[in-house]
């Protein structure tokens, strides 16, 4: 199934690559910027529904503090309290994660997509001389780095603290491991996920300011 599935990603790919084409344009770093664009739009109402999830998370967070400073002796009370008040209040501290599991097939399918890749022409895009090798001037990794910084910071801007106590660790170490992977992955795979951190960046802000014009 999973051959599969490479194969339809590859196909994919080579869909938005004769796209370019047509135009007088024929670039496969275009091509995956595109193929992200139009899957990070299909994964916009998660994406929505993540905000939703992170704001709801954020009203609660004085009265989830004074759950945790009641029980915080007995860990096991807290726990059933913690998850009274998530089960009273209608709110699933999980839906936040969504997104980005619904994601990882597809960023798993890219990689051995793009690894296994035929580039018939045209593999190169920018300073990048192939988009199925490593970028050897690392450009790409530090962008990784940068741009889920720049993501989950404002991810947990939306959040309490106190609702979510692990989120400053993720803010530092899920950048640091991004780029770190991102130094052995294909060029191609990294350019998909530095324009997919862009685009998560514009739908949450985007969605963001329409929380604030409606409140």
């Amino acid at each position: 199934m999973f051959d599969y599935f490479i194969e339809f990603m590859q196909s994919m790919v080579t869909f938005f690559y004769d796209i370019t084409a047509d135009f007088g344009f024929p670039n496969y770093g275009i091509a995956i910027i595109l193929f992200t664009v139009v899957i990070k739009s299909l994964l916009f109402p998660l994406t929505a529904k993540q905000i939703k999830s992170m704001k709801a998370m954020k009203e609660i967070g004085p009265q989830l503090k004074t759950v945790q400073d009641k029980y915080k002796n007995d860990k096991t009370a807290q726990q059933k309290a913690v998850a009274d008040l998530y089960k009273e209040t209608g709110i699933n501290p999980l839906a936040g994660c969504l997104p980005l599991i619904v994601q990882m097939p597809i960023l798993s399918g890219m990689f051995y997509a793009l690894r296994s890749y035929k580039y018939l022409s045209h593999p190169g895009f920018l300073w990048i001389k192939n988009l199925s090798a490593v970028d050897h001037f690392y450009i790409l990794p530090i962008l990784a780095a940068l741009t889920t910084y720049l993501s989950s910071k404002q991810s947990s801007m939306a959040t309490s603290e106190n609702a979510n106590p692990a989120g400053k660790v993720v803010v530092f170490v899920m950048p640091l491991f991004i780029g770190y992977m991102t130094l052995h992955f294909p060029a191609g795979l990294g350019l998909y996920w530095v324009v997919s951190n862009l685009m998560q960046i514009v739908q949450q802000r985007l969605l963001q300011r329409k929380e604030l014009a409606i409140s």
